[in-house]
């Protein structure tokens, strides 16, 4: 058993880490209520547009050219890779790591590179993979100006026919405790099997439909990116907070656990000391 010194540094050392898991918690909940506000708000407007653009897409006449929805074979594909700079934070980064991992196994015939945003993600995939390109700020100041333009990086790609096809994989938020690995086609834009078939429903377009499709298609693209990032962001306080909240649980089980232990090797150190004192004054006696 240890002695008294080794059990007390071992509970001083075990509350301070406590502390600190405690306030990281506190600082992610913070946080994550800002950030789930902002996904929150921005979801019934970003599905809105996503919704229009997939209709508009299926009533596009091939006498409007869009670079943006021309489907060509995947040979070339471009991973947006969605991570954190920080970790402490469970299983959210190592989830989208082994996502991507995956994906390019399962697709050796493709030729894919990756757009890592985020430094945990770019740590590890970089040892693998080919980096087109790399902004671990973004999360920086995660705005719709600086989302646009790392969406326009990918637009350009992909109409210069660099890329085949662009993907987004991150975490999509649910709740706090649930964070869903989601796969997402950024480019290209396509209507879904139903309203192709239907012929994207009746819409009167004014002023024209090509007017209308350069204007809201691009916005769409970058909207949609710009919605992984929010997404993601939420759902790294989300799972941080959950981390730090069984570390702290932990941590309090642990220093229950090591106080009994002191307490106990206590009493047992008076007894000894009692029954010396005993054993002493009877020999005295004696």
């Amino acid at each position: 058993m240890p002695n008294l010194k080794e059990i007390r540094n071992r509970i001083a050392s075990v509350s301070s880490t406590m502390q600190i898991t405690s306030a990281m918690k506190m600082v992610s909940a913070a946080k994550l209520k800002k950030a789930q506000d902002a996904i929150t708000a921005m979801r019934p407007y970003s599905d809105k547009l996503t919704e229009l653009i997939q209709n508009l897409s299926g009533s596009i006449d091939g006498d409007i050219p869009n670079p943006y929805t021309q489907v060509r074979p995947a040979q070339k594909v471009l991973l947006v890779a969605i991570t954190s700079n920080r970790g402490l934070c469970g299983g959210f980064n190592s989830s989208i790591i082994k996502a991507i991992q995956q994906h390019i196994q399962s697709h050796p015939q493709q030729q894919i590179q990756l757009m890592t945003l985020g430094k945990k993600g770019h740590d590890i995939l970089s040892k693998n993979a080919k980096i087109f390109d790399n902004n671990n700020q973004i999360f920086d100041a995660l705005n719709y100006t600086n989302a646009s333009a790392l969406a326009q990086k990918c637009m350009d790609a992909f109409a210069d026919e660099t890329f085949d096809a662009v993907k987004i994989i991150y975490n999509r938020f649910k709740n706090a405790a649930t964070q869903i690995v989601t796969t997402e086609t950024l480019l290209p834009v396509v209507a879904d099997g139903a309203e192709k078939t239907s012929g994207g429903g009746d819409y009167i377009f004014e002023p024209n439909q090509e007017a209308i499709v350069t204007e809201l298609l691009p916005k769409s693209i970058k909207m949609m990116l710009f919605k992984a990032l929010r997404d993601s962001f939420a759902s790294e306080h989300g799972a941080r907070m959950t981390a730090m909240h069984k570390a702290t649980d932990n941590a309090t089980e642990l220093r229950d656990q090591l106080k009994l232990t002191y307490n106990k090797a206590r009493q047992a150190a008076i007894t000894n000391e009692i029954l010396e004192i005993v054993a002493g004054a009877e020999a005295l006696s004696g």
